[in-house]
């Protein structure tokens, strides 16, 4: 051990006579620790929000949508699924129609979005449809049957087994002149993505069955991409839009939650800016301990000084002693930051309603590169901290300072 950290170490510990310097001492790295435990929190809460919403999001949801702007449907789509996968860092294709409905079950009847897509393909990749809530994938035969989001069931009073009706838009003719096109389906299960706004509106049948219902046999209306990396998506839907026709139309991820995600980004901005301030506070309370330190020690200084230590080293002395206050704050309010979030996601602490924030309770994850930067910015404020009192004690005259003893 150094000399000059042998001396900083001994200032830091009280002293009866330096009991006033030591409490100072004591907020200032209280606060450090503060400010940093805080940043870690709020961090893990933002950073958890989003990335939960954006999983089940994206977990229920396409990457990539190809729609069909003719209303026609896409004709020969088989070739264009083979065009789409030849587009390097696509993943998953899957064929879907989907349509307004009005759903009416044993109790009451709800308006919501019938999807017809390949259940053998999307099981594959969607673990919700892999392990359904209740019930199983539904059959073509010997009735039809239909997967119904639990929110969407549990509002119109469906179970599995019941019979509920589905109408359509769509008009069909009949002896009576033009009426909706109708049809019965079979509840044969339940399924539970985990995001309350497709839960509550979304019933599933087979593809075949949504080509017969819609009147679009051997067509379909969107290809549902799905993408090794999610944000390489308008890279791919840029190449995309130069493979296929032009009256399809690529939209993607980004492009359909680009408010919700901008907002939660500019939230975490703000925010990390915001309680950035507590550790600036605090760090201005380590340059009034080391100040009153230089002023209670200038005897001491002109004791070191007169004997020959260097005017570096008497201003490293200070340095080391602020940048040990530093890293105790920093130290301690990250070990509690991170314990906040440990306690905070096991006892699922910050409950909220599932029907507007689309779950149910706020995880918290702290990524390395936050942890990081919340680390890197507090030690950084702390150490700039030394260098005005640090600067000040090397400057202390031996002779004035020893003139009266």
């Amino acid at each position: 051990m150094s000399y000059e950290l042998f001396i900083a170490s001994r200032y830091l510990k009280a002293k009866r006579k330096q009991a006033f310097i030591s409490v100072i001492t004591f907020i200032s790295t209280l606060g450090i620790a503060i400010g940093v435990m805080a940043l870690v929190i709020a961090l893990a809460l933002i950073t958890g929000f989003q990335e939960d919403v954006q999983d089940k999001i994206l977990g229920a949801t396409s990457h990539i949508m190809v729609s069909d702007l003719s209303g026609e449907g896409l004709a020969g789509y088989q070739d264009l699924i083979a065009q789409v996968r030849g587009v390097r860092g696509v993943q998953v294709v899957s064929p879907v129609i989907y349509d307004m409905v009005l759903i009416s079950g044993p109790y009451k009847s709800k308006g919501g979005m019938l999807k017809g897509i390949d259940f053998e393909l999307d099981k594959a990749h969607s673990p919700w449809l892999a392990k359904l809530e209740q019930g199983s994938i539904p059959s073509d035969s010997p009735r039809e049957g239909i997967l119904l989001g639990k929110e969407i069931a549990f509002s119109i009073g469906a179970s599995i087994g019941d019979v509920v009706t589905i109408l359509t838009s769509s008009s069909r003719l009949s002896p009576m002149g033009l009426i909706p096109k109708t049809k019965r389906f079979l509840v044969s299960g339940l399924f539970s993505t985990g995001l309350y706004e497709f839960d509550s509106t979304t019933a599933l049948i087979s593809l075949r069955s949504a080509q017969k219902f819609f009147g679009l046999e051997g067509r379909i209306n969107h290809l549902q991409i799905k993408l090794a990396d999610i944000f390489r998506a308008p890279e791919v839907a840029e190449e995309l839009r130069r493979v296929l026709p032009p009256t399809t139309y690529v939209t993607t991820w980004m492009d359909l939650n680009r408010s919700l995600f901008s907002a939660l980004k500019l939230e975490k901005n703000i925010m990390f800016l915001t309680i950035t301030l507590i550790v600036v506070v605090a760090a201005l309370n380590i340059i009034a301990t080391l100040i009153l330190m230089v002023m209670e020690k200038t005897r001491d200084i002109g004791i070191l000084m007169a004997i020959g230590v260097p005017s570096g080293s008497i201003r490293k002395i200070f340095f080391l002693q602020g940048a040990m206050i530093g890293f105790i704050g920093t130290t301690g309010g990250t070990l509690l930051g991170l314990l906040c979030c440990w306690l905070a996601n096991t006892f699922r602490l910050i409950k909220v309603p599932v029907d507007i924030y689309q779950i149910s309770y706020v995880p918290f994850h702290i990524k390395p590169i936050d942890l990081v930067i919340i680390i890197g910015v507090s030690l950084s404020i702390s150490l700039l901290s030394t260098l005005f009192p640090s600067h000040r004690a090397s400057r202390v005259d031996p002779v004035v300072a020893l003139k009266y003893e």
